[in-house]
């Protein structure tokens, strides 16, 4: 429960609106930061479906012009890689504990 609080508070400042309108090179650095982490989650094998969802819900809005919609989707999909890569890295040694001995 202690390690969900920081997860859960990252996921709320992701999707906090912006006070200005995003740029196509605020939505070029949100997507080129989560790609990276969703990268580094699959290099893990840990990668959760709905990041890739998420990313590619961001390259069509990024697409279509809607950037403001596409960092949004973008920082989000950075957060899940980014909670993906936190429980892959918790569950490597945690396992042992759950163990029958």
């Amino acid at each position: 429960m202690k390690r969900s609080l920081p997860l859960a508070m990252l996921l709320l400042m992701s999707l906090a609106p912006s006070a200005r309108a995003a740029s196509e090179a605020d939505y070029k650095a949100a997507y080129a930061a989560a790609e990276a982490a969703s990268k580094e989650a699959t290099g893990m094998r840990n990668q959760w479906t709905t990041t890739v969802s998420t990313l590619a819900a961001a390259k069509k809005a990024g697409d279509g012009g809607d950037f403001d919609r596409a960092v949004a989707a973008a920082k989000e999909a950075e957060a899940l890689a980014k909670a993906s890569i936190f429980q892959a890295t918790s569950e490597k040694e945690a396992w042992k504990a759950m163990e029958i001995r």
